[in-house]
Order: structure tokens, then C-alpha cells, then sequence
């Protein structure tokens, strides 16, 4: 999609927000015209990647990755003996990877149509550089997200689920341990629900996003106004959108403002990625 750019109040100052995470303060921002996909990368499109490069992603290299444990059979569950402090949901799967999203004997025959997961900021990378694009800014991702509505909380306005209808991808039900009956902890088609006020898809939930940025909780004091990016090294990456383990109890973190972050060589059941054009 081609976005003209423009000045936007970037940033907020949510009660229900993160301070630590910089969301904040709210400043104006201008950034130039600039061409961003309407989904994220979907398993089919990076497949062709894949055969037309014979490239191995971070996760196949590793030899494992991060599933949540409701996605992970139960036999599985019960030999896995060290999970990551303080986050018992994740499981650090043997094999699992972009083919095998939940480990040996799942696949993504029928989820070609979904986002990539298990992606690295150096999977997307290699993906960028076959493609001839990159990944957004912070400010470009914030900017397309809000889909013209300036200052409202989700791509969509300031309600959660207008009409009581829901509007992404995120956890329903009580998070970790209670999904919502017909709801199953997963991602979704990189089309599913309706595109924001910019016709793109899934600007919230579904998947984390990562970002050109390396991470800072002093991003909105440390950049410039214009075009804004941030350069300088800190051991992490910038993400956006949340996903579909996202809730309120925890992590509400599928408000537009919202930022979060990870090593760039992470690699887990939920994180993937779209690309804008150089």
C-alpha cells in the first residue's frame, strides 16, 4: 500500500500503558511517502524464499524454538523440564521451526495463507534482501497501523471490540490456562478480520512484528522528529502489535502505541514480519 506520510501524533500516554516500555510522551513526528505491505509474510511466500535460496532460518540452525504449551501435545509438554523464568507458557520445542510451527508432526500445509513464525530479525533480514525490501521503522509501522485515526488506541478507534464484535486476533478467554470455548491459541489467516482505515491487515494481535529499530525505552527523546529511526546498537530489536497470546491481564500490548522488543536472534511461535519497499 502507498502511504503519503505526513505528521501524526506518534507515541501515548495510556493509563493502561507501559511507561518502562517508552510508549511515551505523545509527540508529533513527520515522516515521508513510503509503501509498506498490507499482511504480514505468509508461510507460502516465504516458502518461496526458502526453495529459491535453500536459506536455514535461526530456529532450523538452533535446533529448537519457543511454542506456547497449549500448542504443544501433551506428551511433549511432560518431558520438557526447564521453561524460561518467570514465563512457564513457553516451551523451548526441539525441531519446531517455520515448517514445523509446534514441533515434529505439526506442519503448515493448511496454513499457507498465515503468517511466518519462528522468524529472527536476521530471517527477515535475508528475506528483505531477496525481496528488494526492508522492514518498516517504528515510525512507519505506528504511522500505518493507525490507519489515518490519530490518537485512538487500536487500528480501528478507542473500542476494543466495537459492537462486540472482535476486531483481531488476540487471547479470549483467561490467560494461560482457560481459552475461550471454540477458540483455539494459534495464528490466522494474514487476512483475517477487517483492514484498518490504510486497507492493511492484522495491525494488532496475530503476530509480533519486528521493526528496523533497535530497541530503547528513551525512543521518543532520542530521536529526531523528522523520519525518525533508531541506529545505534542496544542488544535488542523493536516489535510491534502484539499477538495472538496478547490479554489484558498481562500483556495489552495490541494498542497501537504500544512497543515491545526482543534479542535479535529470538525466535518463537508467535513473531513474524512484513516488509516495506526500499
Amino acid at each position: 500500500m502507498a502511504l503519503p506520510g505526513g505528521t501524526f501524533m506518534m507515541g501515548g500516554d495510556d493509563q493502561d500503558g507501559f511507561p518502562a516500555d517508552g510508549e511515551g510522551p505523545a509527540r508529533e513526528v513527520r515522516i515521508g511517502a513510503f509503501r509498506i505491505a498490507p499482511a504480514a509474510v505468509t508461510n507460502r511466500e516465504f516458502g518461496d524464499f526458502v526453495r529459491a535460496t535453500q536459506y536455514v532460518t535461526d530456529a532450523e540452525r538452533t535446533g529448537a524454538s519457543f511454542v506456547f504449551y497449549l500448542q504443544v501435545a501433551e506428551t511433549v509438554r511432560d518431558a520438557i523440564r526447564r521453561v524460561p523464568a518467570g514465563l512457564p507458557w513457553w516451551l523451548p520445542v526441539d525441531a519446531a521451526c517455520w515448517q514445523r510451527p509446534e514441533g515434529p508432526g505439526s506442519h503448515i500445509h493448511d496454513r499457507l495463507d498465515h503468517p511466518v513464525v519462528h522468524m529472527s530479525w536476521f530471517d527477515a533480514q535475508a528475506y528483505c534482501a531477496w525481496t528488494g525490501t526492508r522492514l518498516p521503522t517504528e515510525a512507519q509501522w505506528e504511522y500505518a497501523a493507525r490507519g489515518g485515526l490519530h490518537g485512538r488506541k487500536y487500528p480501528w478507534g478507542d473500542e476494543l471490540q466495537p459492537d462486540g464484535r472482535p476486531r483481531c486476533n488476540i487471547w479470549r478467554g483467561d490467560f494461560p490456562g482457560k481459552p475461550a470455548p471454540g477458540w483455539r491459541p494459534g495464528t490466522m489467516p494474514v487476512t483475517a478480520f477487517e483492514p484498518n482505515g490504510h486497507g492493511l491487515y492484522n495491525m494488532a494481535g496475530n503476530v509480533w512484528e519486528w521493526c528496523e529499530d533497535w530497541f530503547t525505552p528513551g525512543y521518543h527523546t532520542e530521536t529526531a522528529a523528522a523520519d525518525p529511526v533508531h541506529l545505534h546498537p542496544t542488544g535488542r530489536r523493536s516489535m510491534r502489535g502484539g499477538s495472538f497470546l496478547c490479554h489484558a491481564s498481562y500483556c495489552n500490548r495490541y494498542r497501537v502505541a504500544a512497543r515491545n522488543s526482543n534479542t535479535p536472534g529470538s525466535t518463537s511461535g508467535n513473531c513474524g514480519f512484513r516488509v516495506v519497499a526500499v
